[in-house]
């Protein structure tokens, strides 16, 4: 039992390093910030831009302190200046991540605004719509949920913010929140079979989306969940069956049920 343990112990104490670390970058980019006037420089240099990953932890202190009036600044950066993966777009990241913030503390005239953003040309600013989303759905997950069924019936992109909006695994712990979470996934996943737009980038960008989408609301419902994936694991269409294939390779479903993950996995084989 000993080797297991320490591979336990081991594995905990990681976890918890990484936990310390992001507390203490989060500790310093809030007292940087609040010695600075001018916060562009130093976000431009700490965006990790380019690169494989933006500065999420930055991005979500420069949304808690920000103004109304920095973020309208960030979100003024000119395309050319913005161009995608560049430490311009992280600035109309931190600016679409900061409307969250003040449309969780009420101001829903916004809503729009941040509609028109899950639609940009740049795939990290149309994350930032997802995480604006979710900062709503801390403070009112049912208005949220209410609001993603109407953007559930727009664009392929608007589709695909409304599918990550909800697939947040804090967000899904009332399980009365989490069935309502499926069923927009259901809603959404109907636009599939038989898309004449199925060869456009849009609908493979919802695709990918919701290949991992799934996943994460049905570990959240495990009955309502599995129920309702293997209604989809009989469809015609490739493009659900390669969905579900795809959330059937996410560990947080071998988690939930390895033994069903198992047998549908090599059901949707053949």
């Amino acid at each position: 039992m000993r080797p297991h343990r320490q591979t336990l112990d081991t594995a905990g104490g990681l976890r918890q390093g990484v936990l310390i670390e992001r507390m203490t970058k989060t500790q310093h980019y809030r007292e940087t910030l609040a010695r600075l006037i001018d916060w562009e420089p130093f976000l431009l240099a700490e965006s990790g831009l380019p690169g494989p990953r933006g500065n999420l932890e930055l991005a979500a202190v420069v949304a808690d302190m920000g103004s109304r009036a920095q973020f309208e600044r960030f979100l003024s950066v000119p395309d050319e200046r913005a161009q995608v993966n560049s430490p311009g777009e992280f600035l109309v990241f931190c600016g679409v991540v900061g409307l969250g913030r003040l449309l969780a503390e009420g101001d829903h005239s916004l809503l729009p605004r941040i509609r028109r953003y899950a639609s940009d040309f740049r795939w990290r600013t149309r994350e930032a719509v997802a995480m604006a989303l979710q900062r709503w759905g801390r403070s009112d997950m049912a208005a949220l949920l209410a609001e993603m069924e109407h953007w559930a019936a727009g664009n392929r992109l608007e589709q695909r913010s409304a599918a990550a909006a909800v697939a947040e695994p804090a967000l899904l712990s009332n399980p009365d929140d989490a069935v309502r979470a499926l069923s927009l996934l259901d809603t959404i996943t109907r636009t599939i079979p038989g898309a004449p737009d199925r060869r456009a980038e849009d609908f493979k960008t919802l695709r990918q989306g919701l290949g991992y989408c799934w996943s994460v609301v049905v570990a959240a419902v495990p009955e309502a969940g599995k129920a309702a994936m293997e209604r989809w694991f009989a469809a015609d269409s490739p493009d659900v069956r390669w969905i579900m294939r795809e959330n059937l390779k996410k560990n947080r479903l071998a988690q939930m049920d390895a033994d069903w993950v198992t047998y549908w996995r090599d059901r949707l084989k053949t």
